[in-house]
C-alpha cells in the first residue's frame, strides 16, 4: 500500500494549528509559527497541540462559550495582552458585543469592579478599531431607564424613560416575553421627547403571578392602575400580541385613559382553528413546560434569517421564554384564545395604527418598526 504524503497524514500540531488560525486568525499565527526561534520553538508546539488541539478541540462546548470563557478568565486574572487578542478575534468573527458585554458585567461580580472597568475600556478601543464604535447613550435624566414596581398590587414591574413633552407611551408585551423586547423602541421613543413607560404583563419577567385565575380584563384592569399611577395619562398605548389586545381591552373599557392606540400584530378575536392551536399550546405547556412551546413561540418573533445572524438575540429570548410562569403562560393563551373585541374595537373613535404580522417587528426590524410607530405619534 502507498504511503501517504505528510500532508495528507495530520498529526496533533496541524489540527492545533488549524484550529489556532481558525480562532485567531492567519495573521496572528502566522507571527506566532514563522517568527519561531530556537528558544521559544518548543513552547510554541506544546501550547498548538496542547491547548489548540487537545483542549479548544474537544466536543462539549461551542466555539464562541470557549471565546467567552477565554475573555472572562484573562479578565479576572488581568491578562490583559491575552484578553484584547481573544477579544479582538471574538468580534471579528461575529461575537456580538452585547454578548462580550454581558460578559464583562458577570465577570465585574466575580472578578470584581477594577478588572471589568479595564475590560469595559479595552473593548471600546477594540470596537472603534474594528468599525463597531457603538452609540451613544449618556446617563442622562431625559433617556436613563429607572426600574420601579407598582404601588398597588399585584406588584408589577415597570421601566421609564424619557422626561420628554410629548406624548406618552404605555408599552405592553407579547405573551411568554417581557419589557425587554421594548429596549430599543423605548430609547428612540425618549430620545425623540417622548416619556415611555413598559412593563412586565402580570405572571412575566419580573411580574408576580397572583393565585387565582386571571383573564384579558385583569389584564386590562393592570394597564389601567398602571397609568393612573404613572400620572401622564392619558397616553398612546402600544400593544404587541398579547398586550395588543390588552390595549383594546383598555380602550373598550377605560377609553379616557387612552389618546391613541399601535396594534401589532394582533388580531381582535381568533378562528376557530386558531383557537384549538391554544388548546393544544395550553396542553403542551402543561405536559412539557415551556420547552414544549419555545421554538414555537420563537418562530413568531424571529425569522430564520436573524436567527442564523444574531444568535444572541434568539438566545436572549429563549431564556425569557424558558424562565416564563408555566401557569400565567397558560392564562395568557386562554386570554388569547377567549378574545372577541370586534365590537368594542368598533366603537373607539380616537387615532389609530394597526401593524400586521407581515409588518415590521421591534425585535426583527426595530429601525422601521420605529419609524412606523414614530410617524404615527407625530400626526397628532
Amino acid at each position: 500500500m502507498p504511503r501517504p504524503p505528510d500532508e495528507d497524514r495530520l498529526d496533533d500540531f496541524s489540527h492545533g494549528l488549524a484550529r489556532r488560525r481558525e480562532v485567531l486568525g492567519d495573521a496572528w499565527v502566522r507571527r506566532s509559527t514563522l517568527d519561531a526561534t530556537d528558544f521559544n520553538a518548543d513552547f510554541q508546539d506544546f501550547i498548538t497541540r496542547y491547548a489548540w488541539d487537545a483542549v479548544w478541540n474537544r466536543p462539549g462546548l461551542p466555539t464562541e462559550t470557549r471565546r467567552l470563557l477565554v475573555l472572562a478568565i484573562t479578565m479576572a486574572l488581568g491578562r490583559w495582552e491575552e484578553f484584547d487578542l481573544h477579544c479582538r478575534a471574538a468580534l471579528a468573527a461575529g461575537v456580538a458585543p452585547e454578548t462580550v458585554r454581558e460578559v464583562l458585567m458577570q465577570g465585574a461580580i466575580y472578578a470584581g469592579v477594577p478588572a471589568a472597568n479595564t475590560a469595559f475600556k479595552r473593548t471600546a478601543a477594540l470596537l472603534a478599531e474594528l468599525g463597531l464604535k457603538p452609540g451613544p447613550a449618556p446617563l442622562v435624566s431625559a433617556v436613563r431607564k429607572r426600574r420601579h414596581t407598582t404601588f398597588s398590587t399585584p406588584q408589577l414591574a415597570v421601566v421609564l424613560q424619557g422626561e420628554g413633552d410629548k406624548a406618552p407611551v404605555l408599552l405592553a408585551h407579547p405573551l411568554g416575553l417581557s419589557e425587554v423586547v421594548w429596549q430599543d423602541l423605548a430609547r428612540r421613543l425618549a430620545e425623540a421627547g417622548h416619556p415611555t413607560l413598559r412593563y412586565d404583563l402580570r405572571g412575566h419577567g419580573r411580574s408576580p403571578n397572583p393565585a387565582g385565575g386571571w383573564g384579558l380584563a385583569e389584564l386590562a384592569e393592570d394597564a389601567a392602575r398602571l397609568i393612573g399611577e404613572w400620572g401622564r395619562g392619558p397616553v398612546v398605548m402600544l400593544g404587541l400580541s398579547l398586550g395588543g389586545l390588552v390595549a383594546q381591552q383598555v380602550a373598550a373599557t377605560r377609553p379616557e385613559l387612552l389618546r391613541g392606540l399601535v396594534l401589532a400584530r394582533c388580531d381582535s378575536h381568533r378562528s376557530v382553528a386558531e383557537r384549538a392551536s391554544l388548546d393544544a399550546r395550553i396542553d403542551a405547556v402543561r405536559g412539557g413546560g415551556m420547552a414544549a412551546v419555545v421554538d414555537a413561540a420563537l418562530d413568531c418573533h424571529l425569522s430564520a434569517e436573524l436567527r442564523a445572524a444574531r444568535p444572541d438575540i434568539e438566545a436572549a429570548l429563549r431564556d425569557i421564554l424558558l424562565a416564563q410562569d408555566l401557569s400565567a403562560y397558560a392564562l395568557g393563551c386562554a386570554a388569547l384564545r377567549d378574545a372577541d373585541l370586534r365590537t368594542a374595537l368598533a366603537r373607539w373613535a380616537g387615532p389609530i395604527r394597526v401593524m400586521a404580522a407581515s409588518q415590521p417587528g421591534p425585535v426583527e426590524q426595530p429601525d422601521a418598526f420605529a419609524a412606523e410607530v414614530l410617524a404615527f405619534l407625530s400626526q397628532g
